[in-house]
């Protein structure tokens, strides 16, 4: 397993962690198998999506405002509710497939680590399974 740290620089944000991931695949050596990447944090999560066009991330973020407003009849006390519902919603961890090297990704697609109750520090998890 292979541990990474993140420095989250907004309240909400998506950060593309592809490039990380390459890199780390590469580093290692593997070349055949599943990619599993995991987000410890319930106010955070992953999700695979459009990098190409910034406004698909920016369109993901105002429509999870409109579905979770950040003021309702919210009881948790500490006041980030919204964050584990969004969290919850779009989910700690995804497998992507790794052939010959490399992820296999959309010709537009990237691993993005949401952000929802930021800035803060970051953590997530690469687990690599030969097959």
């Amino acid at each position: 397993m292979l541990k990474f740290d993140l420095r989250t620089k907004s309240k909400e944000e998506f950060i593309d962690i592809t490039a990380m991931l390459r890199k780390a695949i590469s580093q290692c050596g593997f070349s055949s198998g599943l990619c599993t990447v995991y987000c410890p944090h319930t106010t955070a999560g992953l999700t695979i999506n459009e990098n190409a066009d910034p406004a698909v991330v920016r369109d993901i973020l105002h429509t999870l405002h409109k579905v979770i407003p950040d003021q309702d009849d919210y009881r948790h006390m500490e006041g980030n509710s919204p964050a584990h519902i969004k969290s919850s919603l779009l989910g700690s961890s995804c497998q992507i497939i790794v052939e010959n090297g490399s992820l296999v990704l959309g010709t537009w697609q990237s691993v993005f680590f949401c952000e929802f109750d930021g800035p803060r520090h970051r953590t997530f998890m690469l687990q690599l399974i030969s097959g």
